[in-house]
């Protein structure tokens, strides 16, 4: 039987990809905490954007990546085995940290993605291991890298095995990327990051009028979904289109996100909730606390940074437009508004991932199961109704949402 040996075998790698890319994505984590508590303390350092911008821009250049496609690459590296650098890692790491610093929209866990699969991917390399293995390696990666960085291992490890074809997963990488998952949050919390968790607010009883309240919400949630997908996918389209020449597009960007941070400024003096990764009022919102404006403001600033160049993440940036868009509309529906802000986190997050049982883990593991039968309804809807858009162009959706039909096409 080779079942015996395969289990040993990544029983032993996981460990090995769990140590290093729970390692990296806890030095990671330290490193965006410090810039983030920096850039507060001297606001003044968002005048560096252009600059910034065009720094990352040339770094790409001189070390040969100028055609980084980012999460993307990772995802074809699974799918189709396509070999990932190893020096991804570092060019993310502080590109990603350079966005933070100087006030670019942007998140961390997309950046994880890519650290923890181009440094497993490496490994493998080194390891010898054939087609196959390389791919479940890469996964194994990518799921301790995003545990460490974001403390929820049961999410990071269906994430990784659920993303990247739509309709397939690949369970052949379930133990590697659960025990991978499992040591990278460990690392993390031996070093003393905490999980993220929330408590959520008004949490109805289940019932027909509560169900129908949030299904109609996740009609809302899938809209915003396929709004922000447009988005995301436009706004390098604009750039390339009147902005031919990278460096000019990334300087060119970073002024247009100073320019749109003082105007928020001049409306709500002192306000600078749309710079970095936003935790701070995705917890807020989860409080029941948010501002009508705010997941417009964040979608249009998170698309002029990651579209000019900058690095980093969409998923944070994601949790901030959900949870601040459902503390807003819940109430209009007769819901609690902490309770939109939870639901509209994980749920928007499932329309622009399609990951609809990664989305019902993160809720589980965020809110610790409190009105899980919601976010179930709620991410169900949000899933079928979002259509074939998606964050990641990459993504294949293998199999039809709508009917047991294979589709093969790839996300909108």
């Amino acid at each position: 039987m080779q079942e015996p040996a395969a289990f040993v075998k990544w029983l032993l790698f996981a460990c090995i990809i769990g140590l290093v890319c729970g390692g990296v994505g806890a030095a990671f984590h330290f490193a965006i905490e410090a810039v983030t508590e920096l850039r507060l303390a001297q606001p003044w350092v968002v005048w560096l954007l252009p600059g910034a911008g065009a720094l990352i821009v040339l770094l790409y250049r001189w070390c040969g990546m100028e055609k980084d496609r980012g999460t993307n690459f990772v995802l074809v590296a699974v799918r189709e085995n396509e070999p990932l650098r190893l020096r991804t890692a570092p060019l993310v790491f502080i590109a990603t940290v350079l966005t933070h610093l100087v006030g670019g929209s942007s998140g961390r866990e997309g950046a994880a993605l890519q650290l923890g699969g181009s440094i497993s991917s490496k490994i493998g390399r080194w390891m010898h291991l054939d087609d196959k293995d390389s791919r479940v390696i890469t996964m194994c990666g990518m799921s301790a890298a995003f545990a460490a960085l974001f403390g929820t291992p049961l999410t990071a490890a269906i994430f990784s095995m659920e993303v990247v074809s739509v309709g397939v997963m690949y369970y052949a990488a379930i133990v590697p990327c659960v025990v991978a998952s499992l040591i990278g949050t460990g690392v993390a919390g031996w070093f003393g990051i905490t999980p993220t968790a929330y408590k959520l607010l008004d949490v109805p009883g289940l019932g027909v009028v509560s169900a129908l309240q949030v299904i109609a919400l996740g009609i809302l949630f899938a809209l915003l979904s396929i709004f922000f997908c447009r988005l995301m996918h436009a706004t390098p389209k604009l750039y390339q289109k009147y902005l031919p020449r990278p460096v000019v597009r990334a300087a060119v960007g970073g002024a247009i996100v100073i320019a749109l941070t003082y105007l928020v400024w001049l409306w709500a003096p002192g306000t600078y909730d749309y710079s970095g990764a936003g935790s701070h009022i995705i917890a807020r919102a989860i409080a029941g606390e948010a501002r009508p404006e705010a997941f417009l403001l964040k979608m249009l600033f998170t698309t002029v940074t990651l579209g000019a160049g900058f690095k980093g993440g969409e998923i944070v940036p994601v949790f901030f437009v959900g949870s601040t868009f459902g503390c807003v509309a819940a109430p209009l529906l007769g819901l609690g508004s902490s309770f939109g802000a939870g639901l509209g986190m994980v749920s928007v997050f499932c329309g622009v991932t399609n990951c609809p049982m990664t989305s019902l883990l993160l809720a589980f593991e965020l809110f610790g199961g409190e009105g899980l039968p919601f976010f179930a309804v709620a991410c169900a809807v949000s899933y079928m109704l979002s259509g074939y858009y998606g964050l990641y162009s990459e993504q294949k959706i293998v199999y039809s949402k709508s009917k047991p039909e294979y589709i093969n096409k790839k996300a909108e």
